[in-house]
């Protein structure tokens, strides 16, 4: 899948960008500066993005951002900060920012790609206590029993199904 262009003209120079292949990967396309003195390009890295399937009085939890559409719940997510110690920490600091949950354990699921939004998720299973209030990007919650879960078939869902599976469920896919 392709990305829209973050920007039509480059941030060193402010000349326009061009598209142009990859030398070491050809099918890779890449926007450039044109001019050689300048030399910009624009990897496109992903986005590293920290993942929590979290477990709350033996419930998993599971949040709606403001932003998303009813009825869609997902995992707790947040982008690993450049001040963040670890991906490990990171969690952390989102299970408290958007759950207002303490983490009492956390254990890495996996790494997954979430192409969409050319970001890699690094998941994790974060064990919680406290009393759920949530941040100001969430605007609802539910609990559900990790026998009953679903999973969806993308990033932050596979990371779901991985740790069901690692628990002995037989996760099914939402319909």
């Amino acid at each position: 899948m392709t990305h829209p262009a973050p920007f039509a003209y480059c941030p060193l120079c402010a000349t326009r960008l061009s598209t142009r292949a990859d030398p070491m990967s050809p099918d890779i396309l890449r926007q450039a500066c044109p001019d050689a003195a300048c030399g910009f390009v624009h990897w496109d890295n992903p986005t590293p993005v920290v993942a929590a399937v979290v477990e709350h009085e033996g419930a998993l939890i599971l949040a709606r951002n403001k932003a998303w559409a009813a009825p869609f719940y997902a995992l707790i997510t947040g982008f690993l900060e450049k001040t963040d110690p670890s991906p490990q920490e990171a969690i952390v600091r989102e299970v408290k920012e958007e759950l207002d949950l303490d983490a009492v354990g956390v254990s890495f699921i996996g790494h997954y790609r979430f192409e969409r939004q050319n970001q890699l998720i690094v998941a994790f299973h974060v064990r919680a206590t406290g009393v759920i209030t949530l941040g100001e990007e969430l605007s609802e919650y539910k609990r559900v029993a990790p026998e009953k879960a679903r999973y969806w078939p993308v990033a932050t869902g596979l990371a779901l199904r991985d740790w069901l599976v690692s628990q002995g469920h037989d996760p099914q896919p939402l319909g």
